[in-house]
């Protein structure tokens, strides 16, 4: 063999200031970018969809704490319309002094009552 075909053989592929790029098609260039962009989607979709079903478990948490809350508000009225309903009879049929006592007496408790239940 000659030096020549030896040089060819040894450097087959490098041309002068670098190497030599296969030669792909646009079509193949074009059908690669394309997958790497369907993977990327992929992959957002994948985190979005995780993302909507923590938002969805989130909020449905939240709905039923409201409900929770709602229910003991429900509670909470029914409790004050009974008192107020019981101060009102007091307030009709005892003297003035007396009834002062008892409200504060009332409101004092109440108090105390919603600080140690809280």
């Amino acid at each position: 063999m000659n030096s020549r075909s030896h040089r060819a053989a040894l450097f087959d592929g490098i041309e002068e200031g670098g190497i030599r790029a296969p030669a792909y098609s646009s079509r193949e260039i074009h059908e690669h970018e394309n997958d790497q962009a369907m993977d990327s989607l992929h992959d957002r979709v994948s985190v979005l969809k995780r993302l909507t079903g923590d938002i969805h478990e989130e909020v449905e948490n939240h709905n039923r704490m409201l409900d929770r809350m709602g229910n003991d508000m429900d509670a909470s009225r029914g409790f004050l319309s009974g008192t107020v309903d019981k101060f009102k009879m007091v307030f009709e049929t005892k003297s003035s002094r007396r009834m002062a006592t008892m409200v504060a007496s009332f409101i004092a408790v109440f108090l105390l009552v919603y600080y140690l239940t809280k």
